[in-house]
């Protein structure tokens, strides 16, 4: 028992659903796309696409009668022969190499007063390639487990070469510490050379410093000797004679002193 069979009733009667289906379907074969409401393209997808199947039964046919009698069913659910004939004559080459989905819907928004959704319905072109298939669930899961297997392989790859270039950098520092050995013993002995070098030389500046220390103490005491015969030789100066003038001076200074002051006199007799 089929279930669910009662689907776009569009809140009119049978017949008047035919008559609008029908009449859709006119438009829709003679301009190619319409607008409506979104309730009646979706109810006008399946009705327009049988009548295409049958245009496609009769274009593949060889029999006269039998196209004559799917081109007699088509009149019958559209009821326009001119459509009819428009449709099996030349627009049934275009679907012929598409099995199915000979229409498509577009959402346009809300239709201003009554806020119906409202849609475009058109006949696919030929050439269109439609939308890519997406994958099953099955095809999903196995790809999922394929790319699982090859990202653990590549894992352990990665980790193998990893390992093999992490031993390669162990083995490496150990050649490097045997270098850097190798030059600090040579360094060493450059260091110890050097040491022994600047060792020679202190040791050669010590024995110059005390070859000279005496030079000096001998020109010391030359000098001390030069200086004992100097005021050896030395005459004793004798008095000048502008020095003796000043001393008769002084001395003749003294009894005017005396003279002047006859009080002086007096007070020492008195006393």
């Amino acid at each position: 028992m089929r279930h669910s069979k009662k689907r776009h009733k569009l809140g009119v009667s049978g017949q008047h659903r035919l008559a609008l289906l029908a009449n859709l379907s006119v438009s829709l074969i003679t301009h190619g796309r319409i607008k409506t409401t979104l309730a009646k393209a979706k109810a006008l997808r399946p009705f327009v696409e049988k009548v295409i199947t049958l245009a496609k039964k009769a274009e593949s046919s060889n029999e006269a009668e039998r196209k004559l009698h799917y081109r007699r069913l088509a009149i019958s659910r559209i009821n326009n022969p001119a459509a009819v004939a428009l449709l099996f004559d030349s627009r049934v080459a275009e679907f012929m190499e598409r099995p199915g989905g000979y229409t498509r819907i577009y959402k346009i928004g809300q239709r201003i007063g009554d806020a119906a959704e409202m849609a475009l319905i058109e006949l696919i072109d030929g050439n269109d390639e439609g939308y890519p298939k997406r994958p099953s669930r099955k095809t999903t899961e196995k790809s999922a487990t394929k790319d699982t297997d090859k990202t653990k392989e590549s894992l352990v790859v990665d980790e193998t070469v990893a390992v093999t270039e992490a031993e390669a950098t162990i083995e490496e520092p150990e050649a490097n510490v045997a270098d850097e050995s190798s030059a600090e013993g040579s360094k060493a002995e450059v260091d110890n050379e050097v040491a022994e070098d600047s060792a020679e030389e202190s040791s050669d500046k010590d024995v110059d410093s005390n070859v000279e220390e005496p030079k000096a103490e001998v020109a010391v005491e030359n000098g001390a000797e030069e200086s004992s015969t100097e005021k050896e030789k030395k005459p004793v100066e004798e008095p000048s004679i502008e020095d003796t003038g000043t001393e008769s001076e002084a001395t003749d200074d003294t009894p005017e002193a005396d003279e002047a002051d006859p009080s002086s006199d007096e007070k020492k007799e008195s006393n």
